[in-house]
C-alpha cells in the first residue's frame, strides 16, 4: 500500500487541492469553478494549532491512502513522519511525502495570509481562489508526478521536496 501525505505551510490551500486532484474530485481538464476550490475538503479551514495533524482525504483508484498535513514553521513534521513510518510500514509499503508550497502563487499567498491571519474573508477567499485557478495545471503536475514516482521510490519513506518544480 501507499500512503501519499501532500504537505504546505498551513496546510488548508494548495495541499487539500492537490489531494482533491489526486483523488479526481477536482476536474483534470479545465479550470475549476470558485464553487468547485470552496467545496474542497478543509480548503480555508485549518487553524494554526492543527499543523501537524494528519487529515485523511480518501483512497485512490489503486486503493492508496491520501492524506495532507500542515508543516507550519517547522520542518520537523515530515522528519517525525519518516521516522515513524520507518517503524512502522510493513515491507511493501511506502510513504511518499509531496511539497505542494511551490505551486503557490502570490494570489494564493496573499489571500491566506488575509484570510487565515487577518481574518478578513472576503478579501482573502478571492484571493485564494484566483490563485487556485492560476496553479491548477502546476497542481496537476505535481500530483501526476508524485503518483509516477511511486514506481521509483526504494525507500519506505521519500519525500519530495519539488523545489525545481516547473511552474507555468
Amino acid at each position: 500500500m501507499k500512503y501519499y501525505i501532500y504537505n504546505c505551510f498551513g496546510g488548508t490551500h494548495s495541499s487539500p487541492l492537490a489531494a482533491a486532484y489526486h483523488l479526481n474530485k477536482l476536474p483534470m481538464d479545465r479550470k475549476p469553478t470558485d464553487s468547485e476550490v470552496k467545496n474542497v475538503y478543509l480548503f480555508n479551514k485549518l487553524k494554526p494549532k492543527d499543523g501537524g495533524k494528519l487529515y485523511y482525504h480518501g483512497e485512490d483508484e489503486n486503493g492508496d491512502k491520501v492524506y495532507t498535513v500542515a508543516r507550519r514553521y517547522t520542518k520537523n513534521v515530515n522528519a517525525a513522519i519518516e521516522s515513524l513510518g520507518m517503524l512502522l510500514l510493513n515491507n511493501d509499503d511506502k510513504i511518499i511525502l509531496s511539497n505542494t508550497s511551490p505551486t503557490v502563487p502570490l494570489a494564493m499567498t496573499f489571500g491566506g495570509f488575509t484570510s487565515r491571519f487577518l481574518k478578513i474573508d472576503f478579501i482573502g477567499v478571492p484571493l485564494l481562489v484566483l490563485g487556485a485557478k492560476q496553479t491548477y495545471i502546476n497542481l496537476i503536475k505535481l500530483v501526476e508526478n508524485t503518483k509516477n514516482y511511486q514506481h521509483l521510490a526504494v525507500e519506505k519513506v521519500t519525500t519530495l521536496d519539488n523545489k525545481n518544480f516547473n511552474k507555468n
